[in-house]
């Protein structure tokens, strides 16, 4: 059997410490959600899904409904006149993962699409939402994502190794 002892004060020392960094993973969680903020933001500024794929088109109607009400052209998937889904998007971070997304609540209905009144009917008994709304995924990972987000790891063991 062929072994080999690492006892260099330097190699035990840049151990130890990478130990600790995993140990407590909060700051590189915090840096992961920052990027994927960042990235998320993107997406609204590109109208890309995560793989890639355009987003689908506003319908006519819906351009229109924005133009009566005075808010313009409001051509850009997911654009509204508050601009809102994609300036707020926030990460939860805790000692075990990272989390970013939305707390709006027509969030998950634009992240996934919602059928023609498919949560119901207001007050007026006008279905919610008022039209068929296609899915336009804008959380997610991209493959430059995952490369990014380990070189966000990469780049703080080799901190704590002193590399």
């Amino acid at each position: 059997m062929f072994r080999t002892v690492f006892n260099g004060q330097p190699i035990v020392q840049a151990l130890r410490a990478a130990q600790g960094q995993l140990v407590e993973m909060t700051p590189i969680y915090e840096d992961i959600g920052e990027y994927l903020i960042e990235a998320t933001k993107n997406r609204f500024r590109t109208g890309t899904a995560p793989d890639g794929s355009a987003w689908a088109p506003k319908s006519p109607v819906t351009i229109e409904r924005y133009r009566r009400a005075g808010d313009g052209n409001l051509a850009r998937p997911l654009i509204g006149p508050s601009r809102r889904l994609g300036n707020e998007i926030v990460k939860f971070v805790d000692r075990i993962g990272v989390e970013v997304g939305s707390n709006l609540a027509y969030a998950g209905a634009m992240q996934e699409g919602a059928a023609k009144g498919q949560f119901g009917a207001d007050r007026h008994g006008r279905p919610i939402p008022w039209g068929n709304i296609p899915a336009r995924v804008w959380l997610g990972l991209s493959e430059a994502d995952e490369r990014n987000i380990l070189d966000i790891v990469d780049e703080h063991l080799g901190t704590a190794i002193g590399g």
